[in-house]
C-alpha cells in the first residue's frame, strides 16, 4: 500500500512539473489511474508545445509515442478524446495525454514529433472521423477507399452500408451489403457456454461419477 502511495505521489509531482512548464490553463487536468498510470488532460491548441515539452525537456524526456487512439463520447459537445500514450525509456517513465475534440476541429498532428503518429493518425481518423491539421497522408487505413462513414462512432449504423471482400470464385473485389449474423446480436451475454450441450473433458467428469475417481 505504502509503494502505492509513493508512486501516486511522485506521478502527480510529474504531472505538476508539466503544468509548470507550459502555459498557464495548457494541462486542464491530472490524474492518477488505478494508483499507477498518470493522465493530463491538454488543451487542443496547447497539444504541440505539451508534446515538445514531454519529448524533449531533459526532466520528461518521453521519447516514444507507443500509442494513439480516439475515442467517442456522442453525449458531449465535444464527442471525441484523442489519446496518446509516451513512453520515456531513458527516465523509465509513461504518460497519458488526452486531448477532446469535436467532428470538424483538426487537432494538431504529432508526426512531425513522432513519424510514427501518421498511422496511428490515419486509423483515428479512419474509424472515428477526427481530423488532424498538419498531416500529410490523411487517407483511409483500414477501410476501403471508397468506404462511407466512420465505423467506430458511436452512432454508426449497422445496416445500410456495403463491404468489400475477394470472392474466390469471382477472381475479383466485390462489394457486397453488410451481412450481421442473426446469431450474434442476439448473444445473451448471460453465459458464453450458452447453447453447447457438451465441452472437451465433461465425459472424464461424468465417467468419475459413475464409477468413481481411480486409484
Amino acid at each position: 500500500m505504502a509503494d502505492t502511495i509513493d508512486k501516486g505521489a511522485s506521478l502527480l509531482a510529474l504531472g505538476e512539473a508539466v503544468r509548470a512548464a507550459l502555459p498557464d490553463g495548457a494541462v486542464q487536468s491530472i490524474d492518477v489511474e488505478r494508483g499507477e498510470e498518470l493522465v493530463l488532460r491538454i488543451g487542443r491548441e496547447a497539444l504541440l508545445p505539451a508534446m515538445t515539452l514531454l519529448r524533449d525537456g531533459p526532466g520528461f524526456a518521453f521519447e516514444q509515442l507507443m500509442d494513439l487512439c480516439g475515442t467517442d463520447w456522442p453525449e458531449r459537445p465535444l464527442r471525441f478524446d484523442v489519446v496518446y500514450n509516451l513512453l520515456s525509456l531513458s527516465l523509465n517513465q509513461r504518460i497519458r495525454v488526452v486531448v477532446a475534440t469535436d467532428a470538424a476541429t483538426p487537432v494538431p498532428s504529432v508526426a512531425g514529433l513522432w513519424p510514427v503518429a501518421t498511422w496511428y493518425e490515419r486509423e483515428a481518423w479512419d474509424m472515428y472521423g477526427i481530423v488532424f491539421a498538419g498531416l500529410t497522408d490523411l487517407r483511409r487505413l483500414l477501410t476501403d477507399y471508397g468506404f462511407e462513414g466512420h465505423p467506430l462512432r458511436k452512432d454508426f449504423p449497422l445496416t445500410g452500408y456495403v463491404e468489400v471482400r475477394y470472392d474466390e470464385e469471382r477472381k475479383a473485389v466485390v462489394y457486397e451489403p453488410v451481412k450481421l449474423t442473426q446469431d450474434f446480436r442476439n448473444f445473451d451475454f448471460l453465459s458464453p457456454w450458452e447453447g453447447m450441450t457438451t465441452l472437451p473433458g465433461d465425459e472424464k467428469v461424468h465417467l468419475n461419477r459413475i464409477e468413481g475417481p481411480k486409484a
